[in-house]
């Protein structure tokens, strides 16, 4: 009943594509080193505007160092030593260490970290255990789509589940503009490289039913660089507003549901609260109805620091919010509150309200104006949404709503209605008038307000909220 489509991008043909991903995926693997290990070689960047070899080094260590404070636990000053261990065990035979390779016994150049670096502790807990074997005989490679920095493919492993790959992308913009400025191939694919790799940490450390899921990751050698990585993810599809606008709004409260509880895990994650930059619906994908975030690499934990309030002015394109500056000189939720903004931005306003039971839009309206205004923050806005999906799992917003004056109505056991059916709008399917309801009442109601109906059947499909569907 719920059926969901993978959006592929066009722009290359088969011949290429297939070519391209085979040059990626079947190259000789190897296993990510344990954390500690010496470096790899170093970059060669030429002269640039901006200070050529030691400028790009000095990006490198910078973005070196905000992963591995994401891999110890958090941004602050009392975050712990790594711990001895890898972020998540790749053994085919299942938990524990593998033996490390022997060092590499090359010097740092200019103070840039080594490559490839251990992506350092995640939580506690099974990780993922995909590693280099299982891309070796993947098959239906399909070029899904690409951003500024990375690209990402949906193969299907060899047991036949299908997932999706992520490697920096060779013919983007993050990498092509490094290699303009600096000169340096190898030392610009480092450079993006480790936004993929704070990407891997961050979707281990954050583990969430709304965060995408972490199978695993591969280091491989892939045109003229070594080590190159590629990460293992579960499989979305692409959210595309225009499609969701369309849905039933029963589908389109799962996914605002599914950001709010995504939002309050961010605001108290084990990080402490993360915030977003790049939000947009194309940072998020839709799993079986759930949203869950999949691009990371543009997150960021710290809080802005203030000192005054002056200093806490969230910018936004329609208008600007000036949060207070606490006592110990940071802006107070503004990570919170940009998060909270943006998906009121993007999400609530078109899909909360528009064609909801009577009923829940009194209470719809105050979650979308309170977000558009911030005048809640994370935790009452779940309150609400979770209240919301209370009221309709258990009928209450059927209260009041079903009177009198209706036509009789006479109950066919095991009858259908050939050749009698119509389109409306919003359906679950897009050649009839499929509709989720909570009891026969409900039903009646329904078709009472369609002048199109006579009759309908209760079918045994059940929606995610467990309602009954009629046709």
């Amino acid at each position: 009943m719920r059926r969901r489509r993978a959006a592929v991008a066009a722009g290359f043909c088969a011949s290429f594509l297939l070519g391209s991903v085979l040059n990626v995926l079947f190259a000789p693997g190897s296993e990510p080193p344990r954390p500690g290990q010496s470096p790899g070689p170093s970059p060669a960047p030429g002269p640039g505007r901006r200070g050529g070899r030691g400028e790009l080094a000095r990006q490198i260590r910078a973005r070196y160092e905000e992963v591995q404070r994401y891999s110890r636990g958090g941004p602050g000053p009392g975050a712990g030593r790594p711990e001895r261990r890898r972020l998540m065990d790749l053994a085919p035979g299942g938990p524990g260490l593998q033996r490390p390779r022997p060092p590499r016994a090359r010097p740092l150049p200019d103070g840039a970290p080594g490559w490839p670096p251990a992506p350092g502790p995640g939580s506690s807990g099974s990780g993922p255990r995909l590693g280099c074997a299982a891309l070796r005989n993947v098959s239906g490679a399909q070029y899904v789509g690409s951003g500024y920095t990375k690209a990402v493919y949906r193969v299907r492993l060899p047991g036949g589940a299908a997932v999706a790959l992520k490697a920096v992308d060779f013919s983007g913009h993050d990498l092509g503009s490094c290699v303009r400025e600096f000169g340096a191939r190898r030392g610009c694919y480092r450079l993006a490289a480790h936004k993929l790799l704070k990407e891997m940490v961050l979707l281990e450390r954050l583990r969430h039913p709304n965060v995408l899921q972490l199978y695993g990751y591969c280091y491989q050698d892939s045109e003229d660089i070594p080590d190159t990585l590629t990460t293992i993810t579960e499989l979305g599809a692409p959210v595309e507003m225009i499609q969701l606008l369309q849905t039933s709004w029963e589908d389109r409260f799962r996914i605002c549901l599914s950001l709010g509880r995504l939002l309050h895990h961010l605001a108290h994650s084990p990080l402490g609260s993360v915030t977003l930059l790049d939000f947009r619906p194309r940072q998020f994908v839709l799993v079986d109805g759930e949203l869950k975030v999949t691009d990371l690499d543009d997150a960021r934990v710290e809080e802005t620091p203030c000192t005054s309030s002056t200093d806490c002015i969230l910018e936004f394109p329609a208008r600007n919010f000036t949060l207070p500056c606490s006592a110990q000189g940071w802006c107070e939720g503004m990570n919170e509150k940009r998060n909270l903004y943006n998906a009121y931005r993007f999400f609530f306003t078109y899909l909360l309200p528009h064609s909801a039971p009577p009923s829940l839009r009194p209470l719809l309206d105050s979650i979308v104006n309170a977000t558009g205004e911030l005048t809640w923050g994370v935790d009452e806005t779940l309150a609400q949404l979770e209240k919301v999906l209370h009221l309709y799992q258990s009928g209450q917003y059927l209260q009041n709503a079903t009177a009198g004056g209706r036509a009789e109505y006479q109950r066919l056991p095991g009858s259908t209605i050939p050749q009698e059916d119509y389109r409306c709008w919003p359906s679950y399917h897009h050649g009839s008038c499929l509709l989720s309801v909570f009891n026969v009442a409900e039903a009646v109601d329904v078709c009472e307000s369609h002048a199109q109906c006579q009759a309908f059947v209760v079918t045994n499909q059940t929606t995610w909220t467990a309602s009954p569907t009629i046709c």
